[in-house]
């Protein structure tokens, strides 16, 4: 069975850090992508950041680029998203996503998506 279990989102103030954590199992975790999507509230799914298998490439929605970095440690079966300078509107709910491919086309879209993980809410306060 597959299983995304996302940890490390919580209350941060603005310009503060947080690192959200993505523990895998279930499936041939260092050959898939992995991708980090995000759902404020009212608004759609979008993705953040895709962790290529492999030659682990990272690639970044504009908005996070320069503050966020995704990085895995195979090891572990697991993803990291290490956010910094965080802003009122990086409030959302983060998932890790299991992706359909070994590698990213770009950060990430729903459509990609094989199976997600259940979440973790991350709020930054004015």
């Amino acid at each position: 069975e597959v299983q995304l279990v996302e940890s490390g989102g919580g209350l941060v103030q603005a310009g503060g850090s947080l690192r959200l954590s993505c523990a895998a199992s279930g499936f041939a975790f260092e050959y898939t992508a992995i991708g980090w999507f995000r759902q404020a509230p009212g608004k759609e799914r979008e993705g953040v950041s895709c962790i290529g298998s492999r030659d682990g490439s990272t690639y970044y929605r504009n908005s996070v680029k320069a503050r966020f970095t995704g990085s895995r440690d195979d090891a572990k079966n697991t993803v990291y998203l290490q956010m910094h300078s965080l802003k009122p509107e990086d409030t959302a709910v983060y998932y890790c996503a299991k992706l359909y491919g070994q590698y990213c086309l770009d950060y990430g879209s729903p459509e990609e998506v094989d199976h997600w993980g259940k979440g973790t809410l991350v709020t930054v306060s004015t």
